[in-house]
């Protein structure tokens, strides 16, 4: 028997929708309004149907979310801005208060899933992983949240933190990360020996932030293209930024691309404002998958950021010049299914037999939601509204 039908919606092109809800889970989609003597019918009244967000890569351990305002303070260097971070999150409320401040944000505007990579070093220690798990927990029922073992301080060039990456994901964490294996710790191969020997002891995934310039960057891609294929990892590693796609010519943008795909290598891109970032429709038209998510979000990096996914689909979109209906639905692509297939997330999206959680915006499609980014929206978790939003 159906709980509740949900009539008169708009699917993502536009044409009429109807949806029908069994258990928490569709039971039926389509554009007939299906015949119920028992169900709750729920007038939509022409307003559009999305699936939830997924934020592909965001910091909960660095936010500010929950807490005062913290002016931006520039710096020259790297460590610098470390030292900084530091500073500012000792006098900060606890983890795992901010990061839940942020996950009810994020959930209030519609996601649903994510990428939260954690600081985890020789220093540190597992104890930003232990807060975010704690904030995690919480959610456990309204959101999936996907750790990654970040090594923010350099894997090689920080001693000790080889065994803390391991140590997390022996705790929970599900993917191993790295960062820039050249410019930070100034020797790739061990970074990468490190990295790699880890995911496949633990038989977890690999997820690299790659700031690294212009030909540095495209060796890195290329080296760890390689060795993915190699440990037949194709499809269980991403690389974050990569910003170098967006620094060089075309041809070394194809020639890349080819050996990403073939490696099935995702890449996650947040058209950061201030640099090149990768060219999204080249690189998806050479098969390779592309990716967003918040990344920052009002910490010691940078002053930016809400949470709102379908804002960061619209930012994609603008940095790209992403300006018809076709490439405006690809910005919310990114923001939906690509990020669900790279963090795992089952039962998602609009089909039948899937979890019944989806979106309601005041919108005439998807596109114009994306250029538009309207505030007034719904949640629907497991075919009810969510009240918390």
């Amino acid at each position: 028997m159906t709980d509740r039908i949900f009539i008169n919606a708009v699917a993502a092109d536009g044409s009429s929708l109807h949806l029908a809800v069994k258990d928490g889970r569709f039971a039926y989609i389509g554009a007939q309004r299906p015949l119920s003597d028992t169900a709750e019918i729920i007038d939509l009244q022409g307003q559009l149907v999305l699936p939830g967000f997924v934020d592909g890569h965001i910091h909960l351990d660095k936010s500010f979310v929950g807490d005062r305002w913290r002016p931006h303070q520039p710096v020259d260097t790297l460590r610098e801005r470390l030292a900084v971070e530091k500073q500012l999150l000792a006098s900060s409320p606890p983890i795992a208060e901010r990061a839940d401040a942020l996950i009810r944000q994020a959930a209030s505007f519609g996601t649903l899933a994510m990428r939260c990579h954690v600081d985890v070093d020789a220093t540190t220690g597992l104890g930003n992983l232990y807060a975010v798990m704690a904030a995690r927990d919480k959610w456990r029922e309204l959101i999936d949240i996907e750790l990654v073992a970040f090594p923010q301080a350099g894997v090689v060039s920080c001693p000790g933190t080889a065994d803390i990456l391991d140590a997390a994901m022996r705790e929970g964490a599900q993917v191993v990360g790295g960062i820039d294996p050249t410019t930070l710790d100034e020797d790739a191969e061990a970074q990468l020996d490190i990295v790699f020997g880890i995911a496949e002891r633990r038989d977890v995934k690999i997820d690299i932030h790659l700031h690294e310039p212009g030909e540095i960057g495209i060796a890195q891609l290329q080296r760890i293209a390689e060795r993915t294929l190699a440990l037949g990892m194709a499809g269980r590693v991403a690389v974050s930024h990569a910003y170098a796609l967006g620094e060089v010519e075309p041809a070394v943008v194809d020639r890349v691309a080819e050996a990403l795909a073939r490696a099935d290598i995702a890449i996650m891109t947040n058209a950061p404002g201030d640099c090149a970032f990768p060219p999204v429709l080249q690189l998806r038209n050479a098969g390779v998958r592309v990716f967003t998510g918040n990344d920052n979000i009002q910490d010691a990096w940078w002053p930016y950021g809400n949470g709102d996914m379908l804002q960061r689909a619209m930012l994609v979109g603008y940095r790209s010049g992403f300006y018809t209906d076709e490439d405006l639905n690809i910005a919310l692509h990114m923001a939906t299914d690509a990020g669900a297939k790279v963090i795992g997330k089952q039962g998602y999206g609009l089909k039948v037999g899937n979890e019944a959680s989806f979106i309601v915006i005041k919108a005439p499609n998807a596109a114009a939601a994306v250029a538009a980014v309207p505030s007034e929206r719904r949640i629907v978790r497991k075919g009810v509204f969510w009240s918390g939003a």
